[in-house]
C-alpha cells in the first residue's frame, strides 16, 4: 500500500480536538500504544474512556485494516458501489475503536521514526502492543530494553496465541480464535453443524482480559513501585468461556457433539423448563422465557390464561416439564405465535417470569428505552464523518464517568503537540522528520 500523505484536517484541527489534560481515575496513565484492529484497540478505548493519555502510534505506509475497510455509498445491505476515493478518516470501525485517544504517524523502518518512538515510550508509562509474536522483537522493542527506557513501565502484551508455546508465532483473527479455543464447534443447535460466530467477538472478549490486566499491573506498580510485562492469549481467554463444557467432557465423559449436545437455547443445569425463544407475530420476531420453578411456572400459566394442557400431569413438576421439553416448547411456541414481543414481555415479567423480546440492531439503537434510559449511546462529532453514535462502556459509577473529550484522531493529528510539545522536538526537527518521512 502506498503512502499516505498527512490530512490538511490534520493540520487544521478546530480548537476543541486540541489535546487537554484528561479527567478521570487513569489521569495521569500515559500510554504507547502500538495496537490496531480491534483486540489490542478495544483494550486501550476503555483505558482511554476513563482518563488515560493514550497516543495511538500509526505508520502511514501500512494502515491499520480498519482504516482500510473500503467505504461504500448507496445500500448498506449490497454495499452497492464502492467509493473510489476512500478517506483514512472516513473508517466507522477505526472511529469507533480509537475516541479519546491521540494519533500520531511514526515509521518503524525509519532509523529516526524508531529513535522517536523510544523517546516516546520513555515519557510513557504503559506500553501495549497486539502484534503478530516477533514485531517487537524485531524492533528491538523486548521488555528488557523498556525497562532501560522506562524503568517502571507496564508492557501489556496481546495476541492470539500468547508469546510462548509451539503455535506463538501463529496468526490469528476472531473467527480463528473462536475456532482455536472450542467455541465454535459447540456453537448451534441439537443435531446441525456448527454455525460458528461470524464476526470477531473474541477480539473483543479478550479486549477486556487485556483491559483489566493492564489496570492490575497499574495497581500493583501504584503499590509497589514495580512495572511488569503482561501476556494475555485471546486463545486462552476464549477457553475461559467453555467451562460447564469442560467440566462435561472432562467429568461426564460427555462428546462436545452428541447429537444432543449443543443444547441450543436449552438450559440444562438447573432444570429449566421453558428455557428457549418463541416465535411471534410479525416477520423473525422472538420472544426469549425462561422458567425455573413452580412458581414461575405458575405466573407463565396465569399469564396464558390456563389452557387445558397446561394441567397435564406430565407439566405438574419442574422435573416432569424438563423431562418432556419438546411437547413443552410446541404447546409454547403456538401460544406465543400471535402474541406482540414487547407486551408479551411486560406481561410476563409482572407475573415474575424472565422473558425478553428478542432484538435486533436497530431495536437496541432506537427503540429500546432502557437503553435509552441508561444512556448508552452517545454522539461526537468528527471533522470528516460529522456526528457519529457511540456505543459507551457498560459500566457506571456512583461519581466516575466517561472521558469522552474527543472523536478518534485524524491520521497524524496530533504529530505536532506529541513531538513537540511532550517530547521537546524544535520546530526544524520537526519539519526534517516529516521531510524524511519518519513521521
Amino acid at each position: 500500500m502506498q503512502s499516505v500523505a498527512a490530512s490538511s484536517l490534520a493540520d487544521k484541527s478546530p480548537a476543541s480536538r486540541a489535546p487537554r489534560p484528561r479527567q478521570g481515575p487513569l489521569a495521569g496513565v500515559r500510554v504507547a500504544d502500538f495496537c490496531w484492529m480491534g483486540v489490542g484497540a478495544c483494550a486501550t478505548r476503555l483505558l482511554a474512556d476513563f482518563g488515560a493519555e493514550v497516543i495511538r502510534i500509526e505508520d502511514r505506509n501500512r494502515l491499520d485494516m480498519p482504516r482500510r475497510l473500503p467505504i461504500y455509498k448507496n445500500d448498506p445491505r449490497t454495499y452497492g458501489e464502492e467509493d473510489a476515493n476512500p478517506d483514512p478518516n472516513k473508517g466507522g470501525l477505526f472511529n469507533n475503536y480509537n475516541r479519546n485517544k491521540l494519533g500520531v504517524t511514526i515509521n518503524m523502518r525509519n532509523p529516526k521514526g524508531h529513535a522517536l518512538a523510544e523517546r516516546l515510550i520513555a515519557a510513557s508509562s504503559v506500553v501495549t502492543e497486539n502484534f503478530a509474536p516477533g514485531v517487537m522483537e524485531r524492533w528491538g522493542l523486548t521488555y528488557e530494553h523498556l525497562r532501560e527506557l522506562s524503568p517502571s513501565v507496564i508492557y501489556g502484551r496481546m495476541s492470539g496465541f500468547g508469546h510462548t508455546g509451539p503455535h506463538a508465532e501463529y496468526k490469528s483473527y476472531g473467527p480463528v480464535v473462536q475456532a482455536v479455543s472450542g467455541l465454535s464447534y459447540i456453537s448451534g443447535l441439537p443435531g446441525q453443524e456448527p454455525s460458528g460466530w461470524g464476526l470477531s467477538y473474541m477480539d473483543n472478549e479478550a479486549a477486556f482480559f487485556n483491559a483489566a490486566a493492564v489496570l492490575t499491573a497499574i495497581y500493583h506498580r501504584n503499590l509497589t513501585g514495580d512495572g511488569a510485562e503482561i501476556d494475555v492469549s485471546a486463545v486462552e481467554a476464549g477457553i475461559n468461556l467453555l467451562g460447564p463444557v469442560l467440566l462435561e467432557v472432562t467429568a461426564n465423559g460427555r462428546s462436545t457433539r452428541d447429537g444432543s449436545f449443543p443444547i441450543g437455547n436449552r438450559l440444562e443445569h438447573p432444570n429449566a423448563a421453558p428455557h428457549g425463544v418463541y416465535p411471534c407475530i410479525g416477520e423473525d420476531r422472538w420472544i426469549a422465557i425462561a422458567v425455573f420453578n413452580d412458581a414461575e411456572w405458575r405466573g407463565l400459566c396465569a399469564v396464558m390464561g390456563r389452557p387445558a394442557w397446561t394441567a397435564e400431569a406430565r407439566f405438574a413438576t419442574q422435573a416432569g416439564r424438563f423431562g418432556n421439553q419438546e411437547a413443552l416448547d410446541a404447546h409454547l411456541a403456538e401460544w406465543t405465535l400471535d402474541k406482540d414481543r414487547y407486551q408479551l414481555m411486560h406481561a410476563l415479567q409482572a407475573a415474575g417470569v424472565a422473558a425478553g423480546a428478542v432484538q435486533t440492531a436497530e431495536d437496541t439503537n432506537d427503540h429500546d428505552p432502557q437503553i435509552a434510559g441508561r444512556g448508552l449511546f452517545f454522539e461526537m462529532d468528527h471533522p470528516v464523518i460529522g456526528e457519529a453514535r457511540f456505543e459507551g462502556t457498560p459500566i457506571q459509577f456512583s461519581r466516575t464517568v466517561e472521558d469522552r473529550w474527543r472523536s478518534a484522531p485524524l491520521l497524524g493529528e496530533d504529530n505536532a503537540h506529541v513531538f513537540k510539545s511532550l517530547l521537546g522536538l524544535s520546530e526544524d526537527e520537526f519539519e526534517e522528520l516529516s521531510a524524511e518521512g519518519a513521521i
